[in-house]
């Protein structure tokens, strides 16, 4: 598998969560609101609380008609406790070249479900076979400014796992500790301007590796969620 630098995940003998204990939480989380295929974003924010809307109040669009994506958040057992299995995006696409996001992508009419979307595109890009994932939750759905309703779901990798990545869509597979995610201090909040306006965001710099917007968003979920928040 290509990966990138894989980084201690905190001090010696100092270990994450459990896939087992992972689970349990999961199982126990009920995701928010969504909207459902062809409906619109509701006139009330607070009906949908995972978005760049999130720390962008300006960014949400009562009315705006939603486009549906599936993503799949992968968690596999190293030595040192669980690692998130992420992707860059590959310099060659239209959109968000370059950026690193989870393997997922639209919900074609013939997926039968959203998670069935997400285990399709993760084996498409990274060639993660289904049957060696264990979906043991969902986040938040989360809205991105363009309109995408993205839906994530936690799966749990059963090795021997061999990802390749798919060259038109992905130029690296790498890991990052699941430690570090739930650190305090890891998630820091970072601005840009965009369009005339200032925009707010969840950052996770991890080495070289600059993980932002909705890819940082739902991460945070995910924090919240195993870190009891």
């Amino acid at each position: 598998m290509e990966q990138g630098q894989i980084l201690p995940s905190g001090p010696a003998g100092d270990r994450p969560l459990s896939a087992e204990a992972v689970a349990r939480r999961l199982a126990g989380a009920v995701p928010g609101r969504r909207a459902a295929p062809g409906e619109q974003f509701p006139a009330d924010a607070s009906a949908v609380p995972r978005g760049d809307h999130e720390l962008n109040p300006q960014l949400y669009e009562p009315g705006r008609a939603l486009r549906h994506a599936a993503v799949l958040v992968p968690l596999i057992e190293r030595d040192r406790g669980l690692h998130v299995v992420l992707t860059r995006r590959s310099q060659h696409l239209a959109d968000h070249k370059g950026q690193i996001a989870f393997p997922g992508g639209r919900i074609d009419p013939t997926d039968p479900s959203p998670r069935d979307a997400a285990l399709r595109e993760a084996e498409e890009e990274i060639a993660l076979a289904r049957d060696r994932v264990e979906v043991v939750g969902e986040l938040d759905t989360y809205v991105t400014r363009t309109g995408y309703q993205i839906h994530p779901f936690v799966g749990l990798l059963r090795p021997p796992v061999v990802l390749v990545p798919e060259p038109l869509e992905v130029d690296e597979i790498f890991e990052v500790p699941l430690g570090f995610i739930l650190a305090p201090g890891s998630r820091q909040t970072h601005s840009r301007e965009l369009l005339g306006t200032t925009r707010h965001y969840y950052v996770y710099p991890y080495g070289d590796y600059y993980i932002w917007g909705a890819t940082a968003g739902m991460l945070n979920n995910l924090a919240e969620l195993l870190n009891g928040a």
